[in-house]
Formats: C-alpha cells, sequence, structure tokens
C-alpha cells in the first residue's frame, strides 16, 4: 500500500512526544522527525468523499465518515489515520461531539452515506440542498454536481457600508454561512455553561492525546467584511470610504477581543497554538497593498495576536492564502508566530526565498505539497520526489511543520495521498 516506509521511520523516531516535536519546530529548534500535520484546523484537512475512499485504499476497518466542516465538506480523520500517517497535530474540535447521538445521517455529494453534526440545519430542495440559519433563513447552497457549499447570502450587501453604522455587526456576524455553520467545539455559546463545557472538554482532550492542540479561533478582520458585505463591494470600500473601513476595523476588533478574552479563559490552559484566520493574498500576490494592511489590519491584528499570548501560553498561528511574500514582515512585526498554507504556487512564494528570507522568524505550517497542480494531477513517483524537495527546503533549523496547501480535494486518489505522506521523512 505504499507506507510501510512510513511506519518503519516512526518505529524509531520516539525521542520526543508529539507536543515537544510540534513546539520545537515552533521555537525554530530542528525537532526528532519533521512535525506533521493532516486535520488540525480547516485548511489542512481531506475532503469526506476523498477520505471514504482513502479507508478502503489503507485496509482499515470501515467506519461512517463524520463531515465536522459542512462548507467545505471535511472529514474527521479517525486516530488509526492519524496514527499511521505519523500525524503530530489534532485540532480542539475534535474533544467534542464524541457521542452517537450528537450526529445525524446525510448523503455525501458521490452518494457516500455519512454523519453530520446534529445542530446542522439543511433542507433539500429538488436536487440541491441548502444550509439554514436557526430561522431557516438560506445562507448557502450544494447544487447538484457541486461538491462544497457556496455563501448565498451576504447580510449587510444591500444597506452598504458607506451608510452602515455597525449598531447590529455582531447579531449580523452570525446571518453569514462561515460564521453560523459552526464546527464541533464553535457550536457551544460564550455563556457561562458553554464556556464551562469548552473547558471541560478540552482539558479532557489534553489528558488523553500528546498531540500539539490547535484552537480555532478566527477573528478575521479582513474576510469577515467581505462576507458581510460581498467582496468586491468591500474592497470597493477601502479606496472609496477608509474613514468607513476603519470605523468597522475597530468595531469587529472589540467584538473579536471581547471573544478572545472569553474563549481563552476557558480553553488556553490546554491548547498550544491559537488560529487566526484571514485570507490577504491570491494567486498573483496580496489582495491589498501593504499601506492598506498596515492602515486597516495590522493595528488589530497585533493588538488580538499580543492579547492571546497575554491570556494563555500559546502561539499564533494565521491562515493566510495566496501570494502574501509583500506582507510577511508586517505580519511577523504584528506578532505573527507561524503562517498556513504557504500557498507555493502563487507568485513570490518560491519556498527557497520564502526559507532564506523568513525562516528564522516564521514557521512555515505548510508548503509541503501542491495541491493545485502536483498532489491530484501527478503520478506517485512525482509526488514523492516533490515532497522530497519541499521538504529538504523547509525544515533545516525547525520553523517546519507539514501540511500541503489546503485541504486535500475529492478528486485527489488515495494512492497520491499515501505518496504524499509516506514521502515526508525520507531523505
Amino acid at each position: 500500500m505504499g507506507f510501510s516506509y512510513l511506519a518503519s521511520t516512526l518505529n524509531h523516531s520516539k525521542d520526543m512526544t508529539s507536543r515537544e516535536r510540534v513546539l520545537a519546530a515552533l521555537n525554530h529548534v530542528e525537532p526528532d522527525r519533521i512535525p506533521v500535520d493532516l486535520g488540525g484546523h480547516r485548511s489542512s484537512g481531506i475532503s469526506a468523499i476523498a477520505y471514504h475512499r482513502l479507508r478502503k485504499h489503507l485496509g482499515l476497518p470501515e467506519k461512517v465518515v463524520r463531515v465536522y466542516d459542512m462548507v467545505q465538506q471535511l472529514a474527521i480523520i479517525d486516530e488509526d489515520v492519524l496514527d499511521l500517517f505519523g500525524v503530530d497535530v489534532i485540532e480542539m474540535g475534535r474533544g467534542f461531539l464524541l457521542d452517537d447521538k450528537d450526529w445525524k445521517p446525510w448523503i455525501l455529494p458521490d452518494g457516500t452515506p455519512c454523519e453530520i453534526p446534529f445542530y446542522t440545519n439543511l433542507e433539500r430542495r429538488g436536487e440541491d440542498w441548502f444550509i439554514l440559519d436557526e430561522s431557516g433563513i438560506e445562507m448557502g447552497v450544494l447544487k447538484m454536481g457541486s461538491l462544497y457549499f457556496e455563501q448565498t447570502l451576504f447580510p449587510l450587501m444591500e444597506r452598504g457600508i458607506e451608510n452602515d453604522h455597525f449598531e447590529d455587526l455582531e447579531e449580523m456576524l452570525g446571518k453569514q454561512i462561515w460564521s453560523a455553520v459552526a464546527h464541533p467545539g464553535a457550536h457551544l455559546e460564550m455563556d457561562e455553561h458553554g464556556l464551562k463545557e469548552m473547558g471541560l472538554r478540552a482539558k479532557a482532550l489534553r489528558e488523553k492525546s500528546d498531540r500539539a492542540i490547535v484552537g480555532l479561533f478566527g477573528g478575521n478582520m479582513f474576510e469577515i467584511p467581505q462576507m458581510l458585505y460581498r467582496m468586491d463591494h468591500y474592497l470597493l470600500a477601502t479606496g472609496m470610504y477608509p474613514d468607513k473601513v476603519l470605523e468597522l476595523s475597530e468595531k469587529l476588533y472589540q467584538i473579536h477581543l471581547k471573544n478572545l478574552e472569553l474563549w481563552l479563559s476557558a480553553v488556553g490552559p490546554y491548547i498550544d497554538v491559537v488560529l487566526f484566520g484571514d485570507d490577504l493574498g491570491g494567486q498573483q500576490g496580496p489582495l491589498i497593498s501593504p499601506d492598506a494592511y498596515r492602515e486597516f489590519y495590522k493595528p488589530y491584528h497585533k493588538k488580538l495576536w499580543g492579547r492571546a499570548k497575554e491570556l494563555a501560553d500559546v502561539k499564533v498561528q494565521l491562515h493566510c492564502c495566496g501570494g502574501i511574500y509583500e506582507l510577511l514582515d508586517d505580519l511577523i512585526e504584528a506578532g505573527l508566530d507561524m503562517v498556513n498554507p504557504v500557498q507555493i504556487s502563487c507568485r513570490g512564494m518560491d519556498p527557497k526565498r520564502l526559507k532564506a528570507d523568513f525562516g528564522d522568524r516564521i514557521t512555515f505550517w505548510g508548503g509541503g505539497c501542491d495541491t493545485q497542480r502536483i498532489l491530484p494531477l501527478s503520478s506517485p513517483s512525482e509526488i514523492s520526489e516533490h515532497v522530497q524537495e519541499l521538504t529538504s527546503i523547509f525544515s533545516p533549523g525547525g520553523g517546519f511543520v507539514f501540511q500541503q496547501v489546503h485541504n486535500i480535494l475529492a478528486n485527489v486518489s488515495p494512492e497520491n495521498v499515501v505518496a504524499m505522506m509516506d514521502s515526508i521523512h525520507k531523505g
């Protein structure tokens, strides 16, 4: 099946625990082997469809596939797969929804039976599936022939940022699909009962796993306004209404800060990494200029990331897709410890240049395999060569956690997934 080398390597790599291995890399100390992430956050996982095929290919016992991220259709990766691939990271959400009653049946787009969180509000209309909020308002759709849900409701688009006073901003955050459709753990309210449950579940996970634990916070400053007003409207506003954009950033920061303080009061002692999010780049480079980043977002990133480190013994990670070379100095200056997914196929994201220019100041959590052109389209031997080249660039001196560039999509063969995972530790 192609994973014998990996299993042999892992049997002789017990000098560090998984958590120690990851923390060493984050502190720019080269660990006993390259730390590995697969499914430790919502951009390092695997499509539920691809995961079902992978388990079959590996000859593992049949298990129902559980989808924890409905929008992206990502599977929970079971413990036997994590062990087989030597995964050193786990998401805090794996400590939640542990009972069968927490899940309900559904069907994946390819017809595979699966289960989804009990609180997911879905409605089928003809051949399409719709995600609804608690009041039944449509927020997103998975059309027949599609593999993922698309956002359909931009709740503040008609109002427009230029006319907004943001009084109901916190309420509106729950009216768009990326915030309203919660992953396990995030489905709990930030009230006394919910925070207590979060703390108990995170503590229990910490006690039973020696993997590094990633807590998904979010705290998006650049993306959430796009989800509220629609991307084109918001980006236009940064040029036309800069004062309103700054006003919105301040209001959003205050909401994030309040939630961050509540959340870390409950889970801070039990996690190693706080994951924030903001996709600042595209295929051709940054979506905004460095000057715009410094004006509208950097001050708030700096305050949020600094506050997280004041409240808990954690490192700060940012999920940030695209070409972001020109922004990395500012992100590091704002307090960022690590960045994912390191989208090496974008302009400016040459691995050797990234490692040379920033490798002593930031951890590259990703960049281990190009999921755009290599993983879905190449042969296993080509993938193996590709992964070995990238790990040889990123891993020296620490500051690297292996992750493929973003999630493994539904069209990736299990043979290619195994080839990628099997190649990480080959020298």
